[in-house]
């Protein structure tokens, strides 16, 4: 698991640095990406096996998870909600901070 928190760290440093730097759009791809990498370990630990190993496919098959908290259901379905032909959200979230408590929230 140890490669896999790097990858986190890595992608969520990205997401804060992408946000500084005003690239809204690059930090929500590596929010979701690092939520992705946890939402995969945790359904793996689950014995819930994806064929298609993307974050977004893994985020949503745990948004569907039984028993999941809802706060962390929540964030990930904030984590997979498609951006406006404007490339603008259509919600109020902060995903880096839902990835943050997905990722928390499955340790």
């Amino acid at each position: 698991m140890a490669n896999e928190d790097l990858e986190i760290n890595a992608e969520l440093q990205n997401a804060e640095r992408a946000r500084q730097a005003g690239n809204e759009g690059r930090a929500r791809v590596c929010a979701r990406r690092a939520a992705g990498i946890a939402a995969r370990v945790f359904l793996d630990r689950h014995a819930l096996r994806l064929r298609d190993r993307s974050a977004y496919t893994a985020l949503l098959a745990l948004a569907e998870f039984p028993g999941l908290a809802p706060d962390l259901r929540a964030a990930a379905l904030h984590l997979v909600t498609r951006v406006t032909e404007e490339f603008t959200l259509p919600l109020d979230a902060d995903l880096i901070a839902d990835a943050r408590t997905l990722i928390g929230g499955l340790g």
